[in-house]
């Protein structure tokens, strides 16, 4: 332990900040609250990711300041810039606290009967409704004392709350992970479909790119990373299509669809597991879409906590074939 505490010593040694008695004082949750504002460029997110009130993120801020005698983070606009200090501590205190927790990690045996651990998985709403039945169905009667918390997080943040802890995993079709320092672990393919109600009038002709373009369809956020490889392969074919109303979320979609004339793009993994799909009818987009592979993320930082890789093991096993094989269509 000693020898971790000199490591974080010369981790936090930004230009001779504080001495060996002032880290003693320093109090880690500290680089949290600098971490989490780093990250969301806001007082007011930081604290929401952290669990704590903005009052409690501004003292917090306050007493960094005064500790390395900098503003760290200015207000332009209604953002937080950090300064060139705060940019030059930001890669220190990330291995410091990658540090601290795999010492942590390493002192103790994971025990999944016993542990009260708490893990964060990053998914989608889909990833929600096709993973996590699964996944805690398995915990019930492995892990009867973990609790999981499932957080959404913007795909574009998604490797930098990987990188800071702010989720431990990170599960679903998140092609800006490639080759950075997040491994994916392949759980299934998935491909997307489109969807209508029974008895739609264009069930009955010939279903082509113009029958397609020809619809009024409900869409969903633009942050859907499916969503943004579809649309990008119809910008690329120059096939446009109307879009009525955009919505937040996917699960919603297959009933509005069951009650009007639109239509939907949809992912084909929700729509096999969903109950009572009487009133609705899929057909294979008219045009060539790659299927697309939803896996399992864990930043390199932690990929020797044995935490993180036996719930990862879980949840490979408790996904199994969900959705479609890989290369099927």
């Amino acid at each position: 332990m000693a020898g971790s505490l000199r490591a974080l010593t010369r981790l936090v040694d930004t230009r001779d900040p504080m001495n060996g008695k002032d880290l003693l004082r320093f109090d880690l949750n500290l680089i949290k609250v600098f971490l989490a504002v780093w990250e969301m460029r806001s007082l007011t997110a930081a604290g929401q990711a952290l669990g704590l009130t903005q009052p409690a993120v501004s003292h917090s801020l306050k007493r960094l300041r005064e500790t390395f005698d900098d503003p760290l983070f200015v207000r332009v606009g209604n953002c937080m810039v950090p300064t060139e200090t705060a940019t030059r501590l930001r890669a220190s205190f990330e291995a410091a606290m990658t540090l601290v927790g795999q010492t942590v990690q390493a002192a103790r045996q994971f025990d999944p009967g016993q542990t009260r651990r708490v893990f964060r998985l990053a998914m989608s709403d889909t990833g929600e409704f096709v993973i996590l039945p699964r996944v805690l169905a398995a915990l019930e009667h492995k892990a009867p004392g973990v609790t999981v918390q499932t957080v959404t997080i913007n795909p574009d943040d998604i490797e930098g709350a990987l990188r800071t802890g702010r989720a431990d995993l990170a599960i679903g079709y998140q092609p800006a992970l490639e080759g950075t320092a997040c491994a994916g672990r392949q759980l299934f393919d998935d491909r997307l479909v489109c969807v209508l109600r029974s008895g739609h009038p264009n069930l009955g002709g010939s279903w082509t790119a113009e029958t397609f373009a020809g619809l009024g369809f409900l869409d969903v956020s633009h942050a859907a990373t499916g969503y943004r490889m579809a649309r990008s392969r119809l910008e690329q074919l120059g096939i446009s299509y109307r879009v009525v109303a955009r919505l937040e979320h996917f699960t919603v979609l297959p009933e509005v669809v069951r009650r009007t004339d639109y239509a939907a793009i949809f992912p084909h993994s929700v729509l096999t597991l969903m109950s009572g799909q009487a009133g609705l009818e899929t057909r294979e987009l008219p045009f060539d879409i790659p299927s697309y592979a939803i896996k399992l993320w864990v930043h390199e930082l932690f990929g020797s906590d044995p935490g993180i890789i036996w719930i990862s093991d879980l949840i490979a096993g408790a996904v199994g074939d969900t959705g479609t094989k890989k290369g099927q269509r």
